[in-house]
């Protein structure tokens, strides 16, 4: 019994003995953080400002257009409005209540022509960041790796950094090589298939 006692208190004693002896884990190296300025180089790359003046016509027409459909808009609203007044209360007749309904008709429709040019403007702002980001995922590593960097954080990102972690200066440059031109107009939304009927 006491062999077996002792046995019990060896193989207890190694198995224990494996469970303290630390594991070797592989030494992590040592962070070099450099910090790149992404609104700098949106507003500074070669291709970004021209994009961004493209972008800027593009609101500038949406503006346009609105404007101009209020315009065209405003007095048959404020005719119609004076005519409902006039009725002091009663039911308009069906002249008036068939100008009601095509003004209402035009509005919709100027309303929905204007959404649909404010999601394209959209798209097209998103589709620009998009095709930048593309361009600069494959600029960060040599960057880093040009200035001993292991670690990228974007400056917006930080509360303090040294100005000699910045890295935005080589990014910029690398970006204005790489990237010479945007495409300021976004690819046709996929279509949405109808819902199938069941029968």
């Amino acid at each position: 019994m006491t062999k077996i006692l002792k046995s019990a208190a060896v193989a207890s004693g190694l198995a224990l003995a494996t469970l303290v002896t630390p594991a070797f884990a592989q030494a992590v190296p040592a962070s070099k953080v450099a910090v790149v300025d992404l609104d700098r180089i949106a507003k500074e790359c070669n291709a970004c400002k021209t994009a961004n003046q493209t972008l800027q016509g593009q609101i500038q027409a949406f503006e346009a257009r609105r404007n101009q459909l209020s315009t065209q808009l405003q007095p048959e609203a404020q005719s119609l409005e004076a005519a409902v007044k006039a009725l002091g209360g009663k039911q308009p007749d069906a002249a008036l209540q068939g100008r009601i309904q095509a003004y209402q008709q035009k509005e919709q429709q100027a309303g929905q022509e204007l959404q649909g040019q404010q999601v394209q403007i959209q798209r097209n702002q998103a589709f620009v960041g998009q095709q930048i980001q593309q361009q600069l995922q494959g600029l960060y590593k040599p960057a880093m790796t040009k200035r001993g960097a292991n670690v990228l954080v974007e400056v917006g990102q930080t509360l303090a950094y040294d100005p000699s972690l910045d890295i935005t200066t080589d990014v910029l440059t690398a970006l204005n090589g790489a990237l010479t031109t945007i495409n300021t107009t976004a690819p046709a939304a996929p279509q949405q298939q109808a819902a199938p009927t069941g029968r």
